[in-house]
């Protein structure tokens, strides 16, 4: 799927928070928003799953998001910042969970598990987990149940280095075999750089955009 922004304005009152935003993402693309905290990466992204009021435009393959906001929530798949899996669920079900809301088959989940080798974490309850891994599950819902577009927000800004390398890895094959299209946040250069085919830049609150970047480097990046 292919998304468009044209001249995204958020205010809260007086105050602007994005100003001007325009990013255009094709289809089967990564794209980094790079930018400093609080620059309102999060605002755009609240924006375009249509949880916020904005100016300007939206469009997803087409569609104004204004007017087909279930159909959009129902193809885009949205990791926030701070998300954490159901304390008191197993790793395998927090995923059958999220795999129901999604119409995902149950074996599908235990395919994922093996795919990313959790099989041996299936049914430790998630209050047991580290930090990190927490999060990997998190990011693990977001992707294996979802074929269309991903926004992640610093999906991997609580990771140690390790985990953040193969993930980094694990997001890039799901990408190549589903053909997904990903958006993500990041105030990382070397993770934007990494994993982004463009990058735009983000100014300071409030948010517009400063460049945009291709990332010429050949695949597999090194």
């Amino acid at each position: 799927m292919k998304l468009r922004t044209e001249n995204l304005i958020k205010k809260y009152g007086s105050r602007t928070v994005v100003k001007g935003v325009s990013v255009e993402v094709e289809k089967g693309e990564i794209v980094g928003l790079l930018g400093p905290n609080g620059a309102g990466k999060t605002t755009m992204f609240r924006c375009i799953l249509g949880l916020l009021n904005f100016e300007g435009s939206i469009l997803v393959d087409g569609r104004d998001t204004r007017k087909e906001g279930k159909w959009v929530r129902e193809n885009i798949g949205y990791l926030p910042q701070h998300s954490a899996p159901y304390d008191d669920l197993s790793v395998e079900d927090n995923l059958k969970f999220y795999a129901g809301i999604k119409g995902v088959k149950p074996q599908r989940v235990v395919e994922t598990l093996k795919d990313i080798k959790l099989v041996r974490f299936r049914d430790r309850k998630a209050r047991a987990l580290s930090g990190g891994m927490k999060q990997k599950v998190a990011l693990l819902r977001t992707i294996a149940f979802n074929s269309s577009i991903l926004l992640l927000d610093e999906p991997f800004g609580s990771l140690d280095a390790i985990t953040r390398s193969s993930l980094h890895l694990y997001l890039l094959d799901i990408w190549k075999k589903l053909g997904l299209t990903i958006i993500f946040t990041t105030h990382d250069i070397r993770e934007a750089i990494f994993l982004s085919d463009r990058i735009y830049v983000l100014s300071k609150k409030p948010a517009r955009i400063t460049d945009c970047i291709k990332v010429n480097l050949p695949r597999p990046r090194k």
